[in-house]
């Protein structure tokens, strides 16, 4: 699942191409209703023909497309791609939805497993109610991160999965923070020294920025705009490294199931 670099990454590429164009239909495609979420292609319309796109931008791992009536968000889910055109190698019956613009160009919405959706909301307040701080914002500091974690018995990796805990982070950069932080991911998060917890407030944000500047991580299918890929995972230190030798000390990486979750550390850096 794209997690925030890789949403930041999309943010970034189609920020200047489609910032001031204006909105002309928005539809499914495939007689795919579901994509969605909260209002009919006809209420959409009925909201949005004519809208201009004011600004795209991010919360956690949501896309927003803002205009005067209201925001128009897109989860991409497990698969999902925003394209500016189908090509020769695309079948069309993965694409879910598409939004075309006034000058004739277009946003289309791919997604092989059809798990992403797009909803409309008045306001953020939704989302901001169901997510919790932008680890690369100012509240996100040390103290919130000590405060949290310290009344929390539940294990840290969990924890910074929890999208109402801490926004945007998912399976592979909690891995990659653990790991730089030298935290188990089986830890109690209220048994993390304050000296661990200080190492993690600084991994966070340091290893989210770097993937941003990367264009995030490929790992199947996952492209930021026109067919590019994420290069970060050239820089992963142990997501999906399992068997291979930990860049610190050259113990094997292991792999073992945390949340039903694929969870990579190194036995020897990350104690519990």
């Amino acid at each position: 699942m794209p997690e925030l670099p890789e949403v930041q990454a999309v943010v970034n590429h189609y920020k200047p191409i489609l910032i001031d164009k204006t909105i002309q239909s928005i539809n499914h495609l495939n007689d795919f209703r579901k994509v969605f979420e909260t209002h009919s292609t006809e209420h959409l319309n009925d909201q949005l023909t004519g809208e201009i796109i004011n600004d795209i931008s991010r919360r956690g791992k949501y896309i927003i497309i803002t205009t005067s009536k209201g925001y128009l968000c897109i989860h991409l889910r497990m698969t999902g791609q925003l394209q500016l055109n189908e090509t020769p190698n695309d079948n069309h019956k993965h694409f879910t939805a598409l939004i075309t613009l006034t000058d004739k160009s277009k946003i289309y919405f791919k997604d092989y497993r059809k798990f992403g959706r797009i909803y409309f909301f008045k306001n953020l307040d939704f989302l901001n109610a169901k997510l919790g701080p932008e680890p690369l914002s100012i509240n996100f500091t040390y103290k919130f991160l000590r405060k949290e974690l310290k009344k929390s018995k539940g294990r840290i990796k969990p924890k910074l999965l929890n999208q109402k805990f801490i926004a945007g982070l998912g399976n592979i950069y909690v891995d990659e923070v653990l790991w730089k932080s030298k935290i188990h991911p089986l830890k109690a998060s209220n048994e993390i020294s304050g000296i661990k917890i200080k190492r993690l407030h600084k991994a966070i944000p340091e290893i989210l920025e770097k993937s941003i500047n990367f264009n995030g991580t490929t790992i199947i299918n996952f492209s930021p705009g026109n067919k590019t890929k994420g290069k970060f995972a050239e820089y992963l230190n142990v997501f999906g490294k399992q068997g291979s030798n930990c860049p610190n000390c050259k113990t094997t990486i292991k792999k073992i199931f945390v949340g039903q979750r694929g969870t990579h550390y190194c036995p020897n850096c990350q104690k519990v």
